[in-house]
């Protein structure tokens, strides 16, 4: 809770909570993806079977780029402390 209200900045609350976005991006784009197919289904059986092909792609390539975009923010995080410790060993 201390490193909500860290007003310098010095601990990211981004790098403890990843996780826990990841599984609540996770289960809205399941949300998603389940509600599409049943109203696609009550479209037409026609919107239903290509629904019921689709809707797992598009659910799969969302997963995908949610894992992607977070380990990137990760990414930039720990290129941010690994140029401290540099910094704080006089690399720079």
């Amino acid at each position: 809770m201390t490193r909500l209200f860290d007003l310098s900045f010095d601990n990211y609350v981004t790098t403890s909570i990843i996780k826990v976005l990841f599984v609540a991006a996770v289960v809205a784009e399941t949300i998603w993806a389940l509600t599409t197919l049943v109203s696609a289904f009550n479209a037409g059986p026609t919107f239903g079977l290509l629904a019921l092909f689709l809707v797992p792609l598009g659910w799969l390539l969302a997963v995908l780029l949610t894992r992607v975009w977070m380990e990137l923010l990760i990414v930039i995080f720990k290129i941010k402390e690994d140029l401290g410790a540099i910094r704080g060993n006089g690399g720079f």
